[in-house]
């Protein structure tokens, strides 16, 4: 027997008919020793709530090292773990990717609090960093948000969700929009090629927006109907918003389409679900303003054209996951998502981790939420996260003295992407630069130039790779080389898997990165002193 809550998260995953003629063994799940049971989605989480734990409660981690918790899909083990577990500890800020979160909150049991570390954290003094993104583009990056007005957002709680959904396009071709994978997997959202129906739709939290690939099968001027409902949580009753019509002019002139438009030619505009504290609204597009001062500038839907110029056309890749596009070979106009690499937030980053005193706010909300959970073991966990901050304390301690060894004009960090701000800021380096690999997608050649420019120009010693990225093609390597630049490790959201590396704790992992910042960007070999071994 299938426990219906689990029956709900498969059929969600797609994988109900993969049970068909078969049982599901949930009889372990089931089992108890009385120990409460904890599950946390990143392997880096699962170890710093198993600190806390001790041995009074049970953990489970769901995305196993060394896999990418950007992209990981749920096996049928972990949606049965989700389903059994009295406490969820999720990092939040839209680190994991929407199908994961969506699993958790169809599978969880009633009563089962599900907390989103790297939000709640603020209450022990947690401060997350705010992203920042150029609006200097050739073409718009247009993706999707839902905001709640500075007026409202007391009244409205932080699980309140928007469904944004196409409801309707006229144009001469047929329109898609998809997220990119880190490895080039798309994730289709809208599909206007096979129907629009139930299954054109994506789920944001408030205050997040996704970036977003627009594809178009041919040139010419389309009307795009988008429809929302607000939410206060995942399971209550949806309240519909007032849909919407946008004008997007593909590979033809904008100005000529609405004239005296508003023609959106370049920066950051989203296609905006907002609604209030009683859960009515509207939607819109929200943009970067052009200029200094506002942060945002809001743009007149009816009198708006967004642009996707004739320098957007290129082929449909090879690849099988990519025929939803055409066949390989094919033109489409492609509007790209801001960031490459499957990249869907909130305002704020969330990769918390890479400062130790974040991660010591985060000890005490898990020692917090524990307790609540499982008062009898309260003095249990509090005595826990005491000392598991004390070793905090001197990690800290011992990264702060590791990387000081680091001259000044040799703290510029170049990475394969951009999720190290948090370690920049803590222990004084610069992100001088990052590039995101991704196999459906060339950098152009004036990235190129920028990416070697910034090389030569700081004399940067080495980049940095993550271990999943060591060994595939990568313009940064490739760079790296004809610069005579090393090429080194650096861990970005993950420990090391069992039988690899030597990072499998949070401790270990801010040691061995510290050590090879370090040993990488330190003082120069000096003639009869080995190097330090990077990790």
């Amino acid at each position: 027997m299938i426990r219906h809550d689990v029956t709900r998260a498969l059929a969600a995953l797609g994988v109900v008919g993969a049970l068909a003629g078969c049982s599901v063994d949930v009889s372990a799940a089931e089992e108890t020793d009385g120990k409460t049971r904890v599950v946390a989605t990143t392997s880096i989480l699962a170890d710093i709530v198993g600190n806390v734990a001790g041995d009074a409660a049970e953990v489970t981690g769901l995305i196993p090292p060394g896999a990418d918790a950007h992209s990981y899909e749920l096996g049928l083990r972990a949606v049965r773990d989700i389903a059994y577990a009295d406490v969820v500890f999720t990092n939040g800020l839209l680190l994991e990717p929407q199908r994961l979160t969506r699993t958790v909150d169809t599978t969880v049991p009633e009563g089962t609090r599900v907390v989103p570390v790297a939000e709640q954290a603020e209450r022990h003094g947690f401060q997350p960093r705010l992203l920042v993104e150029d609006a200097g583009l050739d073409a718009p990056w247009l993706g999707l948000r839902v905001a709640v007005p500075e007026q409202d957002k007391a009244a409205v709680p932080k699980t309140a969700v928007a469904d944004i959904a196409l409801k309707h396009i006229d144009g001469p071709g047929d329109m898609a929009a998809y997220i990119v994978g880190t490895f080039g997997t798309p994730e289709l959202l809208f599909n206007s090629a096979d129907g629009l129906d139930e299954k054109d739709h994506t789920t944001l939290p408030i205050d997040a927006h996704t970036h977003v690939s627009w594809a178009f099968s041919e040139p010419g001027v389309y009307t795009i109907t988008v429809g929302a409902t607000a939410r206060a949580d995942i399971n209550a009753e949806p309240a519909p918003l007032k849909d919407q019509t946008f004008t997007i002019a593909v590979g033809v002139n904008p100005h000529e389409v609405l004239p005296g438009a508003d023609v959106i030619t370049g920066g950051h505009v989203d296609i905006t679900a907002e609604f209030g504290a009683d859960y009515h609204g509207s939607i819109g597009l929200l943009g970067d303003a052009p200029g200094e001062g506002e942060t945002s500038i809001s743009h007149a839907y009816e009198r708006a054209v967004i642009a996707v110029p004739s320098a957007t056309l290129q082929e449909v890749p090879a690849g099988r996951e990519y025929r939803f596009l055409g066949n390989p070979g094919d033109e489409t106009y492609l509007l790209p998502q801001a960031v490459l690499g499957k990249h869907v937030h909130g305002e704020y980053d969330p990769h918390f981790w890479h400062d130790v005193e974040a991660v010591k706010a985060v000890v005490k909300l898990v020692r917090d939420e524990l307790s609540a959970a499982d008062p009898a073991h309260s003095a249990q966990y509090s005595t826990n996260a005491e000392h598991y901050e004390e070793l905090l304390d001197a990690l800290n301690a011992d990264v702060t003295t590791t990387l000081d060894q680091i001259p000044q004009d040799r703290r510029n960090l170049v990475t394969t992407h951009d999720g190290y701000g948090y370690l920049a800021d803590a222990y004084g380096l610069n992100l001088a630069g990052y590039v995101t690999p991704n196999p459906s997608q060339e950098p152009s050649p004036r990235d190129i130039i920028a990416l070697t420019r910034t090389l030569e120009n700081l004399h940067v010693p080495a980049v940095f790779l993550e271990p999943a990225a060591e060994g595939a093609p990568s313009d940064l390597v490739q760079v790296a080389g004809r610069l005579g630049v090393k090429v080194c490790t650096i861990r970005g959201d993950s420990l090391d898997p069992p039988g690899g590396g030597q990072a499998h704790s949070y401790i270990d992992f801010m040691r061995a990165n510290a050590q090879s910042l370090s040993s990488c960007l330190g003082v120069p070999e000096v003639s009869g002193t080995p190097t330090p071994k990077t990790q």
